[in-house]
């Protein structure tokens, strides 16, 4: 039996990449950061695509994470592209934010 990561984790992981997606396809719309919206939308795509077609030979015992985190040690370039992509995920949420945040004061001020 291989071994996986629990349920609530997936749950939250596809929800994090669904409202991501639907994030930058309004960012997209809006025209604001047009190209990192982009790159964020074909990372969406990447990620799931090549972390499952690089864990399918993973030892028995060992989950996904276990094996992201073996083949980072080991400097295997589709995990260090995987963790690259998730921090521009991530980077990309906060300049997200502070997109909204700055368009609402201007509003405001206004």
């Amino acid at each position: 039996m291989w071994e996986t990561l629990p349920n609530w984790f997936w749950n939250i992981y596809y929800l994090f990449l669904l409202t991501t997606l639907g994030a930058a396809i309004y960012s997209l719309k809006m025209y604001k950061n047009k190209i990192l919206s982009i790159l964020a939308i074909v990372f969406i795509i990447l990620i799931p695509i090549v972390s499952i077609l690089n864990s399918i030979g993973r030892a028995p015992g060992i989950d996904e994470y276990e094996h992201l985190i073996s083949q980072l040690q080991l400097g295997a370039t589709w995990s260090i592209f995987t963790i690259i992509a998730y921090m521009f995920l991530l980077v990309w949420w906060v300049l997200f934010f502070l997109k909204i945040k700055s368009k609402n004061k201007a509003t405001i001020s206004n």
